[in-house]
């Protein structure tokens, strides 16, 4: 089966003039500003979402993230919650203690169905005692959420908000040199803040999709969005911001193991088969799957890759003495590491890293491989919570 991995089936969207059956999708609020680059979209959410620009490299987005700044304008789409029963519903919704995070912090929420598969997951922010944005990933959850909202006093509502995302490790630096009073305090890993860009109030969140020092920023309906980007355009300029696509992304946020739902995981797979179990809070009266999820078989199944002799290829086969074993959910090449990298989800628990394995790659032929553990390196994620300056050497 060919795959978009391999280089040769891969259907990407372009804009061009005229009418087209395009009355579903959004653009994000910054397409315009994209447009000068030559970027091509994936559909996320039923949202464009920038893959690659033609003035920038997929290796080159990979080290601009990796050693100044790049803002990525994603295809998250918040969902608010709001009223007396928001944090009940919440709970009842998703498998963490949403409870206990505090107004102005963030949490991971990972939703399951009965059978305890998952839907999605996503970060959210506690504006309010009673008022949150979910930024869910890509998958059909708001109206299952509607659905389970039945007789609780709760609003669940699109707030047209766009999601974008300034990571690096110059990062920081912009954001002081943004925001009006300068760098928010507190401001730690998975805080939220308010602050003044040229003028206009923003929320921002210490949090984003790559594992590198950085934020997000939420573009709302009433925002001047082209003088807002001018501004952060500028306080970025002098660190070498710009904008980069989701390929670039993908490299780095493999090294670091977060997943991509409905390819990484989906409802055939529980939260402990794909590593996020530790997020489950079973001392919570009730969430929807629990009950499965409380007989379900805790061990992981999901694991990172390393391949010396080529690329691994999405959906491609993992091989054990000459047997399929598994198949390959996420594929690329790290610059970095200088070796092919990806996610493999084994069917069996007992084949875990240090594993060696043979995997189907983007050349058609079987290369040997190794399981490791992710992230593959920062293992504990000091480099996004700040405690750790990295700024990698690009290999000669």
């Amino acid at each position: 089966m060919m795959n978009s991995s391999d280089g040769q089936t891969r259907d990407l969207v372009t804009s061009r003039p005229g009418a087209g059956w395009d009355f579903n999708l959004r653009r994000h609020v910054y397409h315009a500003i994209e447009a000068p680059h030559g970027p091509h979209y994936c559909v996320y959410n039923r949202r464009l979402m920038a893959v690659y620009f033609d003035d920038l490299d997929t290796q080159e987005g990979y080290w601009l993230l990796r050693t100044k700044a790049a803002c990525l304008h994603t295809g998250e789409w918040p969902i608010e919650f709001v009223g007396p029963d928001a944090t009940k519903l919440m709970d009842l919704l998703f498998v963490n203690n949403v409870g206990k995070v505090k107004v102005g912090r963030c949490g991971y929420g990972v939703a399951c169905f009965d059978d305890g598969g998952l839907i999605v997951d996503g970060v959210f922010v506690r504006m309010e005692e009673n008022r949150y944005w979910y930024a869910q990933a890509d998958g059909d959850f708001v109206n299952w959420a509607r659905a389970h909202a039945k007789g609780m006093d709760v609003q669940i509502l699109d707030p047209e908000v766009n999601v974008s995302q300034i990571q690096g490790p110059a990062s920081m630096e912009i954001l002081a040199a943004a925001a009006k009073d300068g760098m928010p305090r507190p401001f730690g890993y998975f805080a939220s803040a308010w602050v003044d860009f040229g003028g206009q109030k923003v929320l921002i969140s210490r949090t984003g999709y790559t594992n590198e020092l950085g934020w997000e920023f939420y573009t709302e309906p009433h925002h001047d969005a082209h003088a807002l980007w001018a501004h952060l355009e500028k306080a970025g300029a002098p660190h070498g911001l710009r904008l980069y696509g989701l390929d670039s992304n993908n490299i780095r946020r493999i090294e670091a193991g977060i997943l991509n739902a409905n390819s990484d995981f989906d409802e055939t797979t529980t939260p402990f088969d794909v590593g996020l179990g530790r997020f489950i809070d079973f001392d919570k009266p009730d969430f929807i799957g629990k009950a499965a999820l409380l007989e379900a078989p805790r061990e992981q199944r999901l694991h990172g890759l390393q391949c010396k002799g080529g690329t691994p290829r999405v959906n491609g086969k993992v091989m054990i003495d000459g047997a399929q074993a598994g198949r390959i959910t996420a594929g690329e090449y790290s610059p970095f590491l200088q070796c092919g990298i990806g996610l493999a989800l084994m069917d069996e628990a007992g084949t875990g890293p240090g594993s060696t394995v043979m995997v189907e790659d983007n050349d058609g032929q079987m290369h040997e491989a190794t399981l490791v553990e992710t992230p593959m390196y920062d293992p504990t994620s000091e480099i996004a919570r700040g405690k750790r300056v990295d700024i990698p050497q690009r290999p000669g």
